[in-house]
């Protein structure tokens, strides 16, 4: 999770990880991120790898502000781990082929009700019922799953808790 000041307060980073047949999260909106390889010596490692690769960002160890929680995920066996970081800028963002998409969000926005639903979601081929935002508009896909779950992680250590969907 990538943080940076604007006019309108803290901002994230979000992905809209493109399309992809071998990728079970393909379409959808992420954190920068991927799987731990074997030269990467610590989670926190493949998290500034993958972002570096993913969007050209390089994250400076002074910029990191701590990790969160762990997060399994609710239909592959994996576990995501989730490193905070604050820039002092906007960067230029270099997006490589497994990213369609960047764009920063005021956190505030994500508070707003009217974006919080439960929703029908489709993860492989299967369709479930989750808590989601809308986040870029109607018709565009919906942050939900582990972001989400991350989303409301971080928003809840920071004291603005996500409102119950509807």
């Amino acid at each position: 999770m990538i943080l940076k000041e604007s006019t309108l307060g803290l901002e994230t980073l979000f992905i809209l990880r493109a399309k992809n047949d071998r990728d079970p999260w393909s379409g959808n909106i992420a954190f920068p991120g991927g799987h731990v390889e074997a030269a990467d010596h610590s989670p926190r490692m493949t998290a500034e790898r993958e972002t570096r690769e993913e969007t050209g960002l390089v994250l400076e160890p002074s910029n990191y502000l701590g990790q969160m929680d762990d997060i399994a995920g609710a239909h592959l066996p994996v576990l995501v781990s989730c490193f905070v970081y604050h820039i002092p800028h906007s960067p230029s963002l270099t997006l490589n082929h497994e990213i369609s998409r960047a764009f920063w969000l005021p956190l505030v926005s994500l508070l707003e009700p009217r974006r919080h639903a439960m929703a029908e979601v489709v993860f492989g081929s299967e369709r479930f019922a989750r808590p989601a935002l809308t986040i870029l508009g109607p018709g565009e896909p919906l942050l939900w799953g582990i972001t989400y779950r991350l989303v409301a992680q971080f928003l809840e250590l920071v004291g603005q808790p996500l409102c119950e969907p509807k």
